[in-house]
């Protein structure tokens, strides 16, 4: 599906009649300059257009592969960037024979197929990098919801992510000039969501996603590493509740590795107090003992009397927010290629499929089957994770 040259030429263009070369070696993410709105409204303005030409004589979209793509009214539409914030948005183009597979992204006046917007030609973006920028975002947001969300995701599923928030934390693993995979985290002291005004109680691991062309390569347990290196001063870390079987897997190998993150990692409903915890590296020695779920089962009631004074000190001036954090799934799903939240298949020694949904992840059994990419907009959205065999 995506080109193995890092710097292969584009050949997608658009026109009347044919294809035009495009114009150096840059991706959106290299270029992308100017103010967000503005940008918009030049999409917009481009959109207004185009539905007046498609009456006569549409323009066409020529991709490899694919041919020609007519740019007419019922493939293209605009979406939300942001979960919760429906006024910033960007202009899609959909496969006519499959509306729910998205083609290009519209932006700075040109159309980016979506395998060049998750790629770079500066040799400075390698490993993970926080996301800042709206290029950036825009990156996040085409792993997030549509390379995962649709074009690897299962429509036998019926559901889809929702977008990350305009500032929420976030870092994008680059690898062989290409956006592999991202991970984002709820901060301490974040709002547990938006029509709420409590706040998370400590850093929770929130979503998680490698591309499955880079899986089996140890980039979950490197996002993981880094989740944790990046708040060395917090004693308690989360990893939002449910974890599957699989993930548990990686996360014994990591604990096994990494000893002095045992007391540090926790399973956490939002927003975290001690009631909602269940230590990890605890949980995988019970899991393993006769008595195994009795005991774990116990375990979360416990959790409030173990550290009474950290409890206190980290409930201070922060309200709490029980319920948040939906997981979904399971490996035994893989078997008909189903979908899971916060797994990681079981049969290779490294990861197979990272994917973790906490925070606002919905489970979505029974969800009606979505229009197109149009119903990203509002509650309509839903997170929802693949694993493959």
């Amino acid at each position: 599906m995506i080109p193995e040259l890092l710097f292969a030429e584009c050949v997608w263009g658009l026109s009347t009649g044919g294809s035009d070369p495009p114009v150096g070696r840059l991706y959106l993410v290299d270029t992308i300059t100017g103010d967000p709105e503005v940008l918009q409204a030049d999409a917009e303005t481009y959109y207004e257009k185009l539905l007046k030409k498609s009456l006569s004589t549409p323009d066409v979209f020529s991709i490899p592969g694919r041919g020609e793509v007519k740019l007419e009214d019922s493939c293209v539409c605009f979406v939300p960037l942001y979960r919760n914030n429906p006024t910033c948005k960007l202009l899609l183009l959909t496969d006519p024979k499959d509306k729910e597979t998205v083609l290009a992204v519209y932006l700075s006046q040109r159309w980016w197929p979506v395998e060049d917007v998750v790629k770079t030609a500066d040799p400075a973006r390698d490993g993970l990098i926080l996301v800042q920028t709206f290029g950036e975002r825009i990156v996040l947001f085409v792993l997030n919801c549509i390379i995962f969300g649709m074009l690897e995701g299962s429509s036998a599923n019926d559901a889809f992510f929702l977008p990350h928030s305009a500032t929420e934390r976030a870092k994008i693993l680059w690898r062989n000039g290409e956006a592999a995979a991202f991970y984002s985290v709820k901060m301490k002291g974040s709002l547990c969501g938006g029509t709420t005004s409590q706040c998370y109680l400590l850093p929770v691991l929130d979503t998680i996603f490698v591309q499955r062309k880079y899986r089996r390569g140890g980039l979950g347990m490197k996002m993981l590493h880094d989740f944790c290196q990046s708040f060395l001063a917090e004693d308690a870390l989360g990893i939002s509740c449910p974890i599957s079987a699989a993930m548990y897997q990686v996360c014994q190998k990591f604990l096994q590795a990494h000893p002095e993150e045992q007391k540090r990692l926790w399973e956490v409903e939002a927003p975290g107090d001690w009631s909602q915890r269940l230590n990890i590296w605890l949980k995988i020695q019970m899991e393993s003992s006769p008595s195994g779920k009795a005991e774990v089962g116990s375990c979360m009631e416990k959790a409030s009397t173990t550290k009474p004074s950290q409890l206190d000190q980290m409930n201070k001036g922060v309200d709490c927010f029980p319920g948040v954090g939906q997981v979904a799934g399971d490996t035994k799903e893989k078997e008909d290629d189903r979908t899971a939240a916060g797994t990681l298949n079981s049969q290779g020694p490294e990861e197979e499929n990272l994917v973790q949904s906490a925070g606002d992840a919905q489970q979505s059994k029974g969800l009606r089957k979505r229009e197109g990419p149009g119903d990203l907009d509002g509650e309509k959205a839903t997170k929802q994770f693949k694993t493959t065999p």
